[in-house]
């Protein structure tokens, strides 16, 4: 089977890396002085440098190749949330094309719409899915045992991307509840944020323990009123992906969140991480859309007050401890 991954990023090449061992698999990056980069260094030394690409992996800079490639087989988007629409909308459309999955976590800024909504419209007709779960790029790179979940309505296109990427390290499991996995996905960024927020003000694995956990109430909440089913919350895209990118030093969300206790401002903590955290642009329109449906999620609301500098990474703890008891549902 043929792999195209569309996106060089560290998850991307990393799914890429992984890929190759198994399948031709070949890697888009858009920008060409990257790809051509990656061509001779047989590695991405800017996002992850520490992973050498196998043979096997051929890098391209021509999006058309790229997408032909895949033709009968596979095509992984990579990019951020920002990147999925205008990647969908290039791509060829018919009985013939492709089987797609995408990688980005979050909610489309501006529209607040999901990674499947985002597809109604940019790639109607397409057969599409979610690839998402607990997983952090340098360990995959690795060939770091790593459990994944691949979501899509269609139960075919789940089993293919279980034959392209099921590995002895990489596990993939499939549902078809893709909206559960996006809000999984999208939600675990903001709570890393907060759990970092209170890690950097040291406030101690109690309060750790309370941020996850009520996070992941919040996350159930939104999940099941934009249709997702609660069970879907307690497994790898839910509570797996947000117990690792809330307390996992490599995650990039809760390294937004220990800076910004430290005292540094947002728009330095965002510049020397050289990645994207999707966390940063997703918490305010998590917000808003839970709004939208009258779904209380306070962590967000302090987050995004903090994010927004409307309060400091203290006064947002204080507020969320003065709430009033409540029931635990």
């Amino acid at each position: 089977m043929n792999l195209s991954v569309l996106g060089a990023g560290a998850w991307g090449t990393a799914l890429a890396i992984s890929a190759s061992a198994r399948h031709p698999t070949l890697l888009w990056a858009r920008d060409a002085a990257q790809a051509e980069a990656m061509r001779v260094q047989r590695r991405n030394s800017h996002y992850l440098a520490t992973a050498e690409f196998p043979a096997s992996l051929q890098v391209t800079h021509d999006f058309d190749l790229a997408v032909a490639h895949a033709s009968g087989g596979l095509l992984i988007v990579a990019t951020p949330m920002s990147g999925l629409a205008p990647v969908l909308r290039a791509l060829p459309s018919g009985p013939q094309a492709p089987g797609l999955f995408w990688l980005c976590k979050g909610f489309q800024e501006g529209t607040g719409l999901l990674g499947h909504e985002v597809a109604q419209q940019a790639w109607p007709g397409g057969r599409v899915g979610v690839l998402s779960g607990p997983s952090f790029a340098q360990e995959v790179a690795a060939g770091r045992p790593t459990a994944l979940v691949a979501a899509s309505h269609d139960a075919a296109l789940c089993e293919q991307a279980v034959a392209a990427l099921h590995s002895d390290n990489l596990r993939v499991y499939t549902t078809d509840d893709p909206i559960g996995v996006e809000v999984g996905g999208a939600v675990k960024n903001v709570m890393a944020i907060a759990t970092g927020l209170a890690d950097g003000l040291q406030l101690g694995f109690n309060a750790r323990a309370a941020l996850v956990t009520r996070g992941l109430a919040e996350m159930v909440r939104l999940g099941v009123a934009l249709g997702a089913r609660a069970d879907t919350f307690m497994g790898l895209s839910g509570l797996g992906d947000l117990v690792l990118t809330a307390t996992g030093d490599l995650s990039r969300n809760r390294t937004v969140g220990l800076r910004l206790a430290q005292g540094q401002a947002l728009r330095q903590v965002v510049a020397e991480l050289g990645h994207v955290a999707e966390g940063v642009l997703s918490a305010p329109t998590v917000l808003k859309r839970a709004q939208t449906l009258g779904v209380d999620m306070p962590i967000t609301a302090a987050v995004v007050d903090v994010l927004e500098g409307r309060s400091t990474p203290r006064q947002g703890v204080e507020r969320l401890m003065g709430r009033g008891p409540r029931p635990e549902r």
